[in-house]
C-alpha cells in the first residue's frame, strides 16, 4: 500500500519540502525571468527561428549536434550508437530513448526531460516504451509552426548569451539587433583555442581562422594579441558583455614574457613545447586577456575542471563533444589564486566568475573569491555546472557559498546546454534554492522575514545577475 504522505511526481511540491517553501517558491521564484548567461545555443537556429523536423531532433539531436547528457546514460543503457547519435529512423531513436527513460531514475535528465515534457508541450505522461508512440505524436504535433525563438520565449528568457570564436564575424548578432528580437541575444567571447597551445593542431587553425577573419599575418604573439585586442572591441561593439574560458587546467605561474613568445614561435614552426613553455605562454594570455577585459568592461568567467575526450576511440569515431568527457581531480587552487592576484596587483582584475567541476574545489573556490572581492559581488562562485547541477549538486555548491560567502549575492543558474528545451532547469533550480532557504527559516536559523526573503529569492534568480553584468532592459 503506498504512503499517504507520498508526494505526487512533480507536482507543486515538487523538491519542496514545506508549505513554506512552496510559499516561497510561488510567490517569488516561479514568475521571475529567466536570464541564461552562459549556453551554448546556436546564434543561426535563433535568427532563423530554426523549426525541429521532429521531437527526437530537439531531444537527442541531429547530425552530430545534441545533448550529450542523453547520450552517456543511453550508452550506459546498452543502446546502440546509430540510435543515439543518429542514422537509424527518428521514430526509432526515440523509442530507444523512451524504452531506456525508466533505467534513468534518481538521474536529473530523468527529472528534466519530464519537466520539459511538461512545460513545453502540456504532457504528464510518463516517458516509456508504452507511452512512446503517444508522445511522439503529440509533441511532433505541437512542434508545428513553433521556432527556436518561440521556445525561447516561452519560458520567460528576457536574454542570453552564446559561445562565440574570436574569429566570429557575429553576423547573426547583428541581424537580430537589427530586427528588434524581444529577448536579448548577445555573443559571449570564447577564446579556447588561442588559449591552449599545447593542442599545437587546434591552435595553429586557430591563428589562421583569426588570420583570415582580421587580413593581419600572426608570426609573433604580440601581433596575436594585437588581434585579439581588436576582436574584443568588436564583440564589445555588438554588446558582448562578458568572456568565457573552459580551464581544464588553470594553467598559471610566474613567467617571462620572452619564454612566452619563444612557446608561440615554436608552436607556429610545427615544434614541440615543454610543460613550462606551455604555462608561460598560457600564463601570458591570461594576464593580457584579464586587462582587455577590465579595460572594456567584460565579466571574465572560468569553468575549471574538466577531463575532455577521455575515450581515444569514442573520440576518433565522434569528435569532441560526444560524452566522452569527465570530471578532474587535479588541483588548481594556487594557480587560480596567483592569476587573480597578478591582475589585482596592476590593478586589472575584472569581475570573475568561477565554476569548478570538481565539487572537493568547493571550498577553496568559495575562500579564495572571497580573497579578491572589489565591490558588491565582485568575484563570484559559479553554479553547480555540467556533471554537477544534479539534486545534490546544486544544494552542495549552495551550502557551501552560504558558509563561505553570501548567497543573497550569488547570480543564480544558467543552463549551459546546447538545447531549446533546457529552460525547465531553472525551475529545477530555484526549487533546490528555495527549498534551502525555507529549510533555515523552518529550522531556526534564520528569522521570517518576508520582505527580506522576496528579496534575496528573486535577485538570487535575476535581478543580481542583471545587475552583475550591466544588462539594460
Amino acid at each position: 500500500m503506498l504512503g499517504s504522505n507520498m508526494k505526487q511526481f512533480q507536482g507543486k511540491d515538487y523538491l519542496l519540502n514545506s508549505e513554506l517553501a512552496v510559499q516561497l517558491y510561488e510567490k517569488y521564484a516561479s514568475s521571475a525571468p529567466i536570464f541564461d548567461f552562459h549556453c551554448h545555443l546556436s546564434p543561426k537556429q535563433i535568427y532563423e527561428n530554426h523549426h525541429f523536423s521532429t521531437i527526437t531532433e530537439a531531444w537527442l539531436g541531429k547530425d552530430g549536434v545534441g545533448d550529450h547528457y542523453k547520450w552517456r546514460l543511453l550508452r550506459e543503457a546498452g543502446v546502440d550508437e546509430r540510435l543515439i547519435t543518429g542514422g537509424a529512423d527518428d521514430y526509432d531513436r526515440f523509442l530507444a530513448f523512451a524504452k531506456a527513460m525508466p533505467s534513468f531514475i534518481g538521474n536529473p535528465i530523468y527529472e528534466w526531460t519530464h519537466l520539459e515534457l511538461k512545460r513545453y508541450f502540456g504532457c504528464d505522461l510518463l516517458i516509456n516504451e508504452e507511452n512512446a508512440k503517444a508522445i511522439y505524436d503529440l509533441c511532433n504535433e505541437k512542434l508545428k509552426g513553433v521556432g527556436a525563438r518561440d521556445l525561447i520565449k516561452s519560458r520567460n528568457v528576457k536574454a542570453l548569451f552564446t559561445t562565440d570564436d574570436p574569429a566570429d564575424d557575429l553576423h547573426y548578432h547583428e541581424e537580430m539587433a537589427k530586427e528588434g528580437f524581444e529577448v536579448q541575444v548577445r555573443p559571449c567571447w570564447r577564446p579556447d583555442r588561442y588559449l591552449h597551445i599545447g593542442n599545437s593542431a587546434r591552435f595553429c587553425q586557430a591563428i589562421a581562422d583569426l588570420e583570415k577573419r582580421t587580413g593581419m599575418k600572426l608570426p609573433t604573439l604580440a601581433l596575436l594579441k594585437k588581434a585579439l585586442a581588436g576582436r574584443i572591441d568588436f564583440f564589445a561593439d555588438h554588446g558582448c558583455k562578458a568572456a568565457d574560458h573552459g580551464l581544464d587546467q588553470f594553467r598559471f605561474r610566474d613567467f617571462k614574457e620572452c619564454d612566452a613568445e619563444s612557446a608561440y614561435e615554436k608552436v607556429v614552426k610545427g615544434e614541440t613545447l615543454s610543460e613550462e613553455e606551455i604555462d608561460s605562454y598560457e600564463s601570458s594570455l591570461l594576464l593580457f586577456l584579464g586587462k582587455e577585459y577590465k579595460r572594456v568592461g567584460f565579466v571574465q568567467q572560468f569553468h575549471i575542471g574538466a577531463l575532455r575526450n577521455t575515450s581515444e576511440t569514442g573520440y576518433s569515431m565522434h569528435g569532441a563533444d560526444f560524452g566522452y568527457d569527465a570530471t578532474d581531480d587535479r588541483n588548481n587552487a594556487a594557480t587560480l589564486a596567483l592569476c587573480l592576484s597578478t591582475l589585482e596587483k596592476e590593478n586589472a582584475l575584472p569581475p570573475t566568475v568561477i565554476y569548478a567541476l570538481n565539487e572537493k574545489d568547493y571550498c577553496s573556490f568559495v575562500t579564495i573569491k572571497n580573497a579578491f572581492q572589489k565591490g558588491e559581488g565582485y568575484i563570484q562562485f559559479g553554479a553547480a555546472w555540467w556533471f554537477n547541477d544534479h539534486y545534490d549538486g546544486i544544494r552542495k555548491q549552495i551550502r557551501a557559498l552560504m558558509a563561505g560567502g553570501l548567497i543573497s549575492r550569488f547570480i543564480g543558474m544558467l543552463t549551459d546546454s546546447r538545447s531549446f528545451l533546457s529552460y525547465p532547469r531553472h525551475e529545477y533550480f530555484r526549487r533546490i534554492l528555495v527549498d534551502e532557504i525555507a529549510s533555515l527559516v523552518e529550522e531556526g536559523r534564520y528569522p521570517y522575514q518576508g520582505e527580506q526573503l522576496s528579496k534575496i529569492i528573486q535577485d538570487i534568480c535575476y535581478k543580481n545577475a542583471w545587475k552583475y553584468f550591466h544588462m539594460e532592459d
